[in-house]
């Protein structure tokens, strides 16, 4: 570990969420073939994870209609895991016939938001994952489960740590790999975020906990690398900054892949990723959008 680096991991894995998280929430339709397009640039970047689709259904989602379809048609590169998010056996069984590497499942750690979301209690929505997680145990698929509202809810407020703790863990005792903890609404500040993952920590080996900042207040990348010095190697970010919550005024989005990784550089920290590629990937979505990258360090580097 060189001393610029002291007491930070020496590599941190890069989960990519924009072709899934990022997207979900667009309002103009998105075409099969520029998700495909996007997917395959960040492969070719080097991204060791990419959140590629989501199968639940398309009258809730309509962006993720058709993951099926980009599942198919992307060029599957050696060492990449394609992931999917699936909210229940149906939608994992979709996921597996759809050659997904893992799957996703997702809970939150604020009751109100999880009844408003899906109508029910947490123990509820914890409760309908178990015939998932048990039939992808059989199937040997790998399962990441998702922790939303980790630093604030935008119907509770603040959330106490103990109950992220408690999701946390009810997840990893299901089977879960790795849990990623979500601050949805991007309230959070560095203290905060230490505080909360030292609790969770104490219920979760930190190997298995991984981060995922949205950036409507402008402290991702601060609560990120808060994170880090807490010994968190796994990193959710969405390229060109897309996404945002819908139910959070003024959400900006994830925090920006491209931005993640000049941070990790700077900190001597490996990710296998490369950056020129990944603004690349985030200036090829942005123009589908017809807008520009949410990502500072692209805006930097890119010609004008």
């Amino acid at each position: 570990m060189s001393p610029m680096n002291s007491g930070l991991p020496t590599r941190v894995k890069m989960v990519e969420v924009g072709p899934r998280d990022g997207l979900q929430n667009e309002k103009q339709p998105i075409s099969v073939d520029t998700r495909i397009g996007l997917v395959n640039r960040l492969s070719q970047a080097g991204l060791p994870v990419i959140e590629a689709g989501s199968f639940v259904s398309p009258k809730w989602v309509p962006q993720m209609a058709a993951s099926e379809e980009v599942l198919a048609g992307i060029e599957r590169r050696a060492g990449v895991t394609y992931s999917a998010l699936t909210p229940n056996l149906k939608g994992y069984e979709r996921a597996v016939e759809a050659r997904a590497d893992e799957v996703a499942v997702f809970g939150a750690a604020s009751e109100a938001f999880t009844q408003k979301n899906i109508n029910c209690s947490i123990a509820e929505s914890l409760e309908r994952f178990a015939p998932l997680l048990e039939r992808a145990a059989a199937d040997g698929i790998p399962v990441r489960g998702y922790v939303s509202c980790v630093l604030g809810c935008p119907y509770e407020g603040e959330i106490a740590p103990e109950k992220v703790a408690e999701v946390s863990a009810a997840l990893l005792d299901m089977g879960c790999y790795e849990i990623s903890l979500g601050d949805t609404i991007g309230v959070g500040t560095p203290e905060r975020a230490k505080r909360m993952i030292e609790k969770v920590a104490s219920r979760v080996p930190m190997e298995k906990l991984a981060v995922h900042f949205h950036d409507t207040y402008g402290q991702a990348l601060a609560n990120l690398y808060a994170a880090l010095q807490m010994g968190v190697a796994v990193v959710d970010s969405a390229v060109a900054g897309l996404g945002g919550c819908p139910y959070a005024r003024g959400a900006s989005g994830n925090v920006a892949s491209e931005d993640v990784l000049y941070l990790l550089q700077g900190l001597g920290i490996e990710t296998g990723v490369d950056l020129d590629k990944l603004v690349a990937a985030g200036n090829f979505i942005s123009a589908e959008l017809g807008r520009e990258s949410n990502s500072r360090v692209a805006r930097a580097i890119s010609p004008a």
